[in-house]
C-alpha cells in the first residue's frame, strides 16, 4: 500500500479544505488514481520574488500537481520513479532516496479513499477505504525537484516535480485487508507536517500509525475488479460489491465511533 487511490474533489474544494491557494490550473476528478499520474499535492514553501529569493518571515500553502513516483534530485533517469511510489515511514529517514525529502519537502496528498487488495487462496479482492463523513484523506507524503544535468530533446524543460506516500502498519480492522496503510494525518498535524522550517526530528511523534479512533472515523467496503485495470476509472469503482459476491467478509464492527479529528 498504496497503490491506486481516489481523488475526486475540485481543486477549488481542496483549497478551502487544506486553507491553500490553487495552484493546479485545473484538474480532472479521478477514480483510479495510479503511480505515474499526475496527482494533487499540498505543499507550503516560502515565497520568492522576481529573482527567485525566498522570503524567510512568509510561507504560503499552495494546492500543486506533481508526479505519483518519487525522483531523487540525483537520480540519473525519471523512471525510478516508478518504483518509489511509497515510502516506509519506519525507514524513510535512513533511506537515501527520501531522507533529504521527509527533512525540507513534506507535502500532504489529498484523497477521498484509497483502495487496497485483500489476497486469499483463490482471489484478490479490492476493498476502498474512505472517512465516513466525506472530508479528504491527508496522506503524508514527501516531494522532490528533478532536473537532467543533460537534457538534449529538452524533454524535461521546467524539470519534474514528483511525490510519494508514507506508508505504516494498518490499524484495526484495516488489517484484515493489508497489512501496510497510508499514513494518514489528521487536521491537528497538518500546520506542523507541511511546516518548511521544521525538520525531520521535529514530525518524529507524528510518523506512527494513526490512533484507532481515528480509523474509527473511516468506512471500509469491498468494490468491483473493474479497478483493477487503470482504464477503468468512473464514479461505479466505488460502488459497494454486493455481499454474496464477496469470498471472505471481514469483521467491520471496529468500525464505527465518533470522528475525533
Amino acid at each position: 500500500m498504496c497503490g491506486r487511490y481516489a481523488s475526486i474533489k475540485a481543486p477549488a474544494d481542496l483549497a478551502d479544505e487544506f486553507r491553500a491557494v490553487d495552484a493546479t490550473e485545473g484538474v480532472e476528478p479521478d477514480y483510479n488514481v495510479a503511480p505515474t499520474k499526475n496527482v494533487v499535492a499540498v505543499v507550503q514553501r516560502h515565497p520568492r520574488d522576481a529573482e527567485g529569493t525566498p522570503d524567510p518571515d512568509t510561507t504560503e500553502r499552495s494546492l500543486r500537481v506533481v508526479r505519483w513516483g518519487l525522483v531523487p534530485s540525483w537520480s540519473k533517469d525519471p523512471k525510478a520513479g516508478a518504483r518509489m511510489i511509497n515510502a516506509r515511514s519506519e525507514s524513510a529517514a535512513e533511506k537515501p532516496s527520501f531522507r533529504k525529502a521527509l527533512q525540507a519537502r513534506r507535502c500532504l496528498l489529498p484523497a477521498d479513499g484509497w483502495y487496497e487488495w485483500q489476497r486469499g487462496p483463490e482471489h484478490k479482492q479490492p476493498y476502498y477505504t474512505h472517512y465516513a463523513d466525506g472530508s479528504s484523506l491527508a496522506m503524508a507524503g514527501l516531494w522532490e525537484f528533478w532536473k537532467p544535468k543533460d537534457d538534449p530533446g529538452n524533454l524535461y524543460p521546467d524539470g519534474l516535480v514528483t511525490a510519494c506516500v508514507l506508508t505504516t502498519a494498518a490499524v484495526g480492522p484495516l488489517a484484515q485487508v493489508h497489512d501496510r496503510m497510508p499514513l494518514v494525518l489528521p487536521p491537528s498535524a497538518w500546520d506542523r507536517w507541511l511546516d518548511p522550517d521544521a525538520g525531520s526530528d521535529s514530525v518524529t511523534d507524528l510518523i506512527v500509525p494513526p490512533s484507532a479512533e481515528l480509523v474509527a472515523t473511516m468506512e471500509l467496503r469491498p468494490v468491483s475488479a473493474l479497478v483493477n485495470s487503470v482504464r477503468n476509472n468512473g464514479p461505479e469503482l466505488l460502488d459497494e460489491l454486493a455481499a454474496e459476491d464477496v469470498a471472505e467478509p471481514l469483521q467491520l464492527d471496529l468500525l464505527a465511533g465518533p470522528n475525533p479529528r
